[in-house]
């Protein structure tokens, strides 16, 4: 049994290890002497700028707001605030200091890019989250786990600028921004933005923040010189308040010139003098976050201007501004991270396990707190944040809204909205917010530098003096096209032809004036030369401004230059000389028909022949006679039907169908031919020597082009022989050449682009003609440099002049009137093809085919005891030609049926003996080959289609003669 004494040293080492144990744990929570647990956090500000006091101010009402609705156990926030006093090493200082003194869980700031990346780097080692408004596009959350974005990145706002520069067809612009961190990380993003709307940013212009007003205004002189008069504006509001003080007094805020500021300049007009923007930044476009504005937002931004006041007295014109109220609503997305992690504990840093070779930031050990906080703040809303929709994705604070306003006298007037979804609205159809005088536009009225309502063109002819550079081609040769002098004295350059003086016409009918000087350009006169090519070249090389010739659009060349609308017609054609008027020829009567057609006739007249003689030779005795009369007979009958003079009969029904189709397609190859030969007899034709550029080809025949033209690259491609290409300059060459021939030293065709085309032969009527197929080019066009501003006014110039009557007479001017030659192009031989007649010629040979075919098989059938013997086939072939050259006897149906046949022979009616002359001694001698012919004509030169009505005299005579030799035979009988 223990003593008393024992039982209370016990209680006592039990109280004092209580006790121990209480005061150990109390420090490792992080409560304080009321046992409510705290969490410290950093501030680093630069409290010297008016942003940092306005954040600093929104940062202790968000604090103050969150205790004041949390419950007494929730976690109190003890915020540490350091001055980073504008300097980066400051900054550092700062968080290494709350880091190792006051070993805090998460650290708000810096404000600056610069600052935010060395501190940034601070936190990942000692995993603490870093919550910062900086807007630099280089810092990341990928490569920073532990950096959380609290404000927008400055490259979120180029597509909403992007859309304000498409908006208005502006198609260059000029980017200024500082030489800072700041200024340099929106261009490249800015840069693509603009290109994906196809606008060119033609300059960059960076400003030194330390750069006096001297140097400002010389730039902006600079940026004068420029065609371009739409300009960006990235600068911070110090140095854009000198900036446009400058511009004004350059004469840049005048009527032509557009600006557009960014967000930063936009949300802190507040800061930069009213003076200032009263007379140096009116009709400024400027873009900034819409911020809707709420009950809740009107209620403190009462709270904070008291607030503000107290603290600063001598600031009464800063404002509350999107990155005060930002900074409010990442306080509390901070506090509600926070409170998701309250019933944790909350440590101290964990130190590192080795004393050996320690850095100072390794020696600060890592916080066990700050996973779980950067794991919360990650991903986290404030569906009813002062600033909108205040949503962290990943640590990056979604975009929200970009409202576009234009700065009218001392504040900026809501012209228009930007969302990625729904582009530029005058309204924001979220919340159903419109813009002033919106009138279902895309933006709103917008009064421009210099009070104009006119929207700016973008772009202006130099202040400089400076005169349009326009580069003409100097050649031999078509000066129709263009022809360049110089005079000996002043040196001044003129051109005319037809490309100048649609060039010049173009340029007055412009709204402005636009002053140019041509420069002369000679091309080589060599068959190798690519001088058109260097021509163009001049231009992408900024030696030249523009190029005024005949020079062809190209695809290869439109990668480097932009042209107008072409202002010429466009293809490539052949042209050859036209053979002799046909009409001398001795031989033209063969002519209309092609000779594959003539052959094919031919032989369809024999076989034609053949299948009526194997028709009529058993039962038609003019089909029957000596082998010469029935041969002659098949050429004679065919042929005849040509001109449907055949006289022989025909009796057999398979016979007349084969006609009857034959006879049709007589006709229509007469009719054709009559057609055909007549046109060529009475129409003057000019007729090509050559019809296909194939057949250039293939004869091996030389051909010509255009001295320094990129033809020669297509006739390469056709496979043309290189040999066989020879190169000319003037139209007297193309007529010397082409009336030689390849034979002679010239050569068969010349190929060239239309326009040459059409004014040789309108030169050379009746000798040349154009054939082939005519390859399509783009024609000609003015050259331009690529994303030049003028070319969009100056196709829209060429049109107006193409549609008016200016064309029409400078044609006639360089080309002469058309009407005076015959129309030539695309005439091709008149002689009729095969081709146009093979459906006929099917029809009428699968007609006479079947005829011939049932004819065979009805006579094999009838003489099928022939093919039933045992002879050999040489025996049975030879039986069945002799009985198909047997006359077939058909005297039975002949005199039961009269009307069946042409023809019943006298001596049928009785036989011979009877009808001797013994026994009739009073009838006169027939012969044998007398023929009766029932129901048909006297006259032996009736058509074979042709029949006589009974009742004819000779009709009378012969039934009489008939019925009294009936009576004489019964009077014997």
């Amino acid at each position: 049994m223990q003593s008393p004494k024992c039982h209370l040293l016990i209680f006592l080492i039990q109280l004092v290890s209580i006790i121990s144990f209480y005061h150990y744990i109390i420090p490792i929570r992080g409560e304080d002497e009321t046992g409510v647990a705290k969490m410290d956090v950093g501030i680093i500000l630069d409290m010297e700028t008016d942003v940092g006091k306005v954040m600093h101010t929104c940062i202790l009402l968000a604090l103050e707001d969150y205790h004041a609705a949390a419950s007494r156990s929730a976690v109190r926030i003890v915020h540490h605030l350091r001055d980073s006093k504008k300097d980066d090493v400051e900054a550092a200082s700062a968080a290494i200091s709350l880091l190792k003194d006051v070993q805090v869980q998460a650290i708000f700031g810096p404000q600056m890019s610069t600052q935010t990346d060395f501190v940034i780097d601070i936190g990942r080692r000692v995993r603490v989250p870093i919550i910062s408004p900086a807007t630099s596009p280089s810092l990341t959350v990928k490569e920073n786990p532990y950096f959380i974005r609290g404000a927008l990145p400055s490259s979120s706002q180029t597509k909403a600028i992007a859309a304000i520069v498409k908006n208005f067809n502006w198609r260059e612009i000029v980017v200024i921004y500082e030489d800072s961190p700041y200024g340099t990380g929106i261009v490249p993003h800015l840069t693509d933005a603009l290109l994906e709307i196809s606008t060119l940013v033609s300059y960059r212009s960076v400003i030194s923040p330390s750069a006096n007003d001297d140097q400002i205004l010389s730039e902006l002189y600079k940026l004068n010189t420029m065609q371009t008069r739409v300009f960006v504006v990235h600068l911070r509001p110090l140095l854009a308040r000198r900036f446009f003080l400058e511009a004004k007094k350059a004469g840049m805020m005048s009527d032509g010139y557009a600006w557009i500021i960014t967000d930063l300049l936009t949300s802190l007009l507040d800061s930069v003098d009213h003076s200032v923007i009263e007379s140096s930044m009116q009709g400024v476009l400027g873009i900034k976050p819409y911020v809707p504005r709420t009950n809740e937002l009107i209620n403190f931004t009462k709270r904070w201007r008291r607030r503000f006041r107290q603290e600063y007295p001598d600031m009464d014109t800063v404002e509350l501004n999107v990155f005060g109220l930002w900074a409010y609503d990442g306080v509390k997305a901070l506090s509600k991270a926070v409170e998701k992690v309250g019933g944790t504990s909350i440590p101290k840093f964990k130190k590192a396990n080795t004393r050996k070779n320690l850095t100072d930031l390794d020696a600060l050990g890592t916080s066990e707190l700050g996973s779980l906080l950067i794991h919360s703040m990650q991903n986290i809303t404030l569906k009813k944040g002062l600033s909108g929709d205040f949503r962290i994705v990943d640590g990056e604070l979604q975009p929200s809204p970009y409202q576009i306003v234009n700065i009218i006298g001392k504040i900026d007037r809501t012209v228009g909205f930007w969302t990625e979804k729904d582009g530029i609205s005058c309204k924001l159809k979220m919340i159903g917010k419109t813009a002033a005088k919106c009138n279902n536009k895309q933006l709103g009225a917008i009064i421009w530098p210099g009070e104009s309502t006119i929207v700016p063109r973008g772009w202006e002819i130099p202040t400089s003096g400076k005169k349009l550079k326009v580069g003409v081609p100097v050649k031999r040769g078509l000066d129709e096209f263009i022809k360049v002098e110089i005079d000996s004295k002043t040196q001044a350059v003129t051109a005319t032809g037809l490309s100048a003086d649609v060039f010049k016409e173009v340029i007055l009918s412009l709204p402005y004036a636009l002053p140019y000087e041509f420069i002369p350009f000679q091309i080589p006169n060599s068959p190798n030369s690519s001088g058109y090519d260097h021509l163009v070249h001049k231009v992408s090389s900024k030696e030249y401004d523009a190029i005024v010739g005949d020079v062809t659009i190209l695809a290869c060349r439109s990668e480097y230059v932009d042209f107008t609308l072409p202002f010429t017609e466009s293809g490539i054609s052949a042209v050859v000389p036209v053979k002799d008027d046909d009409r001398k020829n001795t031989w033209i009567f063969l002519k209309p028909l092609k000779s594959e057609l003539w052959i094919t006739t031919g032989a369809f007249f024999v076989f034609i022949g053949f299948v009526v003689w194997v028709l009529e030779h058993r039962v038609n005795k003019e089909f029957r006679g000596p082998k010469r009369k029935q041969v002659g007979m098949i050429f004679w009958f065919s042929f005849s039907t040509c001109v449907f003079a055949h006289r022989e009969k025909i009796t057999s029904n398979f016979t007349r169908f084969v006609m009857i189709v034959w006879v049709f397609v007589v006709l229509v190859l007469t009719s054709s031919y009559t057609a055909s030969l007549t046109s060529m007899l009475t129409v003057q034709q000019l007729r090509p020597t050559i019809t296909d550029l194939n057949d250039l080809i293939k004869n091996g025949e030389y051909v010509g082009y255009q001295e320094g033209s990129f033809v020669k690259d297509v006739l390469k491609h056709m496979k043309f022989d290189r040999s066989k290409l020879r190169s000319y300059s003037t139209l007297e060459e193309y007529n010397d050449a082409l009336s030689r021939g390849s034979k002679n030293g010239g050569v068969g065709a010349i190929i060239d682009e239309l326009p040459y085309i059409r004014l040789f032969l309108n030169k050379y009527c009746r000798k040349y003609i154009m054939v082939g197929q005519t390859y399509k080019t783009a024609g000609f066009g003015f050259v331009f440099p690529k994303g030049s501003p003028l070319v969009p006014d100056i196709s829209r110039a060429v049109l107006r002049v193409m549609e008016g009557e200016f064309m029409n007479n400078v044609i006639r001017k360089y080309f002469g009137n058309e009407t005076d030659c015959p129309r030539k192009d695309g005439i091709t031989s008149d002689s009729l093809t095969l081709d146009s007649f093979k459906g006929l010629f099917l029809i009428a040979g699968v007609s006479a085919g079947s005829a011939l075919l049932l004819f065979f098989l009805i006579f094999l059938y009838q003489n099928r005891e022939i093919l039933a013997t045992d002879d050999s086939i040489g025996k049975k072939l030879s039986a069945i030609a002799k009985a198909f050259d047997e006359e077939k006897d058909d005297s039975n149906s002949k005199s039961e049926k009269p009307s069946e046949g042409n023809e019943v022979q006298m001596a049928a009616l009785f036989p011979a003996s009877e009808a001797s002359p013994e026994i009739l001694p009073d009838l006169p001698l027939q012969s044998q080959e007398i023929r009766i012919s029932h129901g048909l004509g006297a006259s032996p030169a009736a058509e074979g289609f042709s029949t006589t009505e009974p009742g004819t005299p000779f009709y009378e005579t012969i039934t009489g003669t008939i019925e009294r030799l009936n009576w004489a035979r019964q009077e014997i009988v």
